[in-house]
């Protein structure tokens, strides 16, 4: 091993840190390259695209002094390799965090932009401890209720009435928090779906039966709420950046995320056809309401605004965030069930509407520190068609095939049609996604050595 001592002449911020200055390169690029990869393990555990984690990593290995940095990401691994001073060093990660943390990916995102050349690893570390120490924003009650609210305005946007929102409300919200006990508790993810899956849907319809007891409904007409009273399970975020990592072509990370998608989304579709199996429940399409325009255009925007914003929390957003990005939602999804309504193709206005929320969520990005997921995702989210999904799966399981397939079929046009509006309005406000590139060229960082807190 090269013993040769890093001469400060050569590198004028060694002569402020003589400490470093006498560490032998290999050393010093293990400490700079640890740091970097740490960096890409926040986001990547906090959910955060291939994309966002090269770059943001290219971008500290630029601020450290490291010459080259070259980095491989998937949903569950990390690979890199550093090369300064005459040496190199490959390192690798095994991720086994599955979730989503809009708030760390924000403030990774501020500190990525607040890069300045010649920083030290110690302040670097000492900024991401502060990160990756901050908590969650959201107690479990408010977690649990989020998830609760936004399946109960999910079902009316899914022509759900009041006895299923409410029965959905209940369901979904105790659903959650058993979610929430036992992902804490490092659980595989697939059977935390099937567990929570099984739960929700059998509290479903627990409160609908009791309500047949008690004579207030029938059980038979509410059968279908059943399925919004899991959609908390929709994996929104993977779902879109897998999307987004196949526009960059970067099929490493699409498979991964991809088959994490099919897979969870399976679990509970299977833990949905079980008990609905068991109860003897027909799951079928609810029949359409019919109230007058204004008060149906009012009742769609409120229940997108309380679904985005539920779903926000959910991802552990900033409650500034989410209010941006329920406004958003809400008011493009308003947008596209009424240009529905009156004729528009559904998956193509689903693709205009996320073009738009695109592109909405790229202005306010560029004018925050707040990333255009975490803007974004909670906006798109409520379109996705969850319901056919779910229902595909009952079909398969009964079954019917070809009700099967035609549903799979509405969920995969309409799932890309997201992504690619999401996608098509990153190229048009973003030239890193016009012209391909390799993410590691960042642009030059500011020559200061201070960097804002």
């Amino acid at each position: 091993m090269n013993k040769e001592i890093l001469n400060p002449e050569e590198h004028p911020f060694l002569a402020e840190h003589p400490d470093i200055a006498q560490m032998n390169p290999h050393e010093r690029l293990a400490e700079q390259s640890g740091v970097v990869l740490r960096f890409g393990r926040l986001l990547l555990s906090a959910g955060a695209s291939s994309y966002r984690v090269k770059s943001s990593m290219a971008r500290m290995a630029r601020a450290v002094g490291i010459e080259e940095h070259r980095a491989s990401v998937s949903f569950s691994d990390i690979a890199t390799s550093a090369y300064a001073n005459g040496t190199f060093r490959t390192e690798l990660y095994e991720n086994r965090v599955f979730g989503v943390n809009a708030n760390r990916i924000d403030k990774l995102k501020q500190l990525s932009h607040e890069l300045r050349v010649d920083q030290s690893v110690e302040e670097l570390n000492q900024r991401l401890d502060e990160i990756e120490n901050e908590g969650p924003l959201y107690g479990p009650v408010a977690n649990a209720l989020a998830s609760g609210i936004a399946c109960a305005g999910f079902c009316f946007l899914n022509q759900g009435g009041f006895v299923e929102c409410g029965a959905v409300l209940f369901a979904a919200t105790m659903g959650q928090a058993l979610r929430r006990l036992v992902l804490h508790r490092h659980f595989n993810h697939f059977a935390v779906w099937l567990l929570c899956g099984i739960l929700a849907s059998s509290l479903y319809i627990g409160v609908v039966e009791m309500l047949e007891l008690v004579g207030l409904t029938t059980a038979d007409i509410h059968q279908a709420g059943i399925i919004s009273a899991i959609l908390f399970l929709i994996p929104g975020f993977p779902m879109v950046t897998a999307i987004l990592d196949l526009v960059r072509m970067d099929f490493p990370s699409t498979l991964t995320r991809t088959s994490y998608v099919v897979a969870v989304m399976a679990s509970a579709g299977v833990a949905v056809w079980a008990v609905t199996y068991a109860f003897g429940w027909n799951v079928h399409m609810m029949l359409p309401y019919h109230l007058p325009w204004p008060l149906l255009i009012t009742l769609r925007f409120l229940c997108s605004f309380i679904a985005a914003w539920g779903f926000a929390i959910l991802f552990n957003t900033p409650w500034k965030v989410c209010a941006v990005a329920a406004t958003i939602g809400a008011s493009v999804n308003t947008l596209r069930t009424i240009a529905v309504d009156s004729g528009f193709p559904w998956h193509a206005a689903v693709g205009l509407a996320a073009f738009t929320i695109g592109l909405l969520a790229a202005a306010v990005a560029a004018r925050t520190y707040y990333s255009r997921v975490s803007l974004s995702v909670p906006a798109v989210v409520i379109m996705i068609p969850g319901v056919p999904f779910y229902q595909a799966v009952t079909n398969m399981n009964n079954g019917l095939v070809l009700e099967a397939m035609s549903h799979v079929v509405q969920v995969l046009f309409v799932i890309t049609a997201i992504g690619f509006g999401l996608a098509v309005a990153r190229m048009v406000t973003d030239t890193r996604w016009i012209v391909d590139q390799p993410t590691s060229r960042v642009p030059e960082l500011n020559p200061s050595r201070h960097y804002i807190r």
